[in-house]
């Protein structure tokens, strides 16, 4: 088990062991997950930006006036 403490601006410091663990470097990012009082933090990988322009391309089709109306008193 690895600790770190809590500093007044809310930082925490991953330890070293977790970060080579982890293969984690300056700039990465963390997603904290919130469950039952306790949290779970993970690595986050970087983004797809062709998957996510692509996604996007395919939403398209929801984003029309009748679809708004549609929608609007949910």
């Amino acid at each position: 088990m690895e600790l770190a403490t809590l500093t007044a601006k809310g930082q925490v410091t991953v330890p070293k062991a977790v970060r080579d663990a982890l293969g984690l470097r300056q700039g990465d990012q963390l997603s904290w997950e919130l469950e039952d009082g306790s949290a779970r933090v993970r690595a986050v990988g970087p983004l797809d930006v062709a998957y996510l322009q692509g996604l996007e391309g395919t939403l398209s089709e929801w984003s029309s006036a009748a679809d708004d109306q549609a929608f609007a008193e949910l």
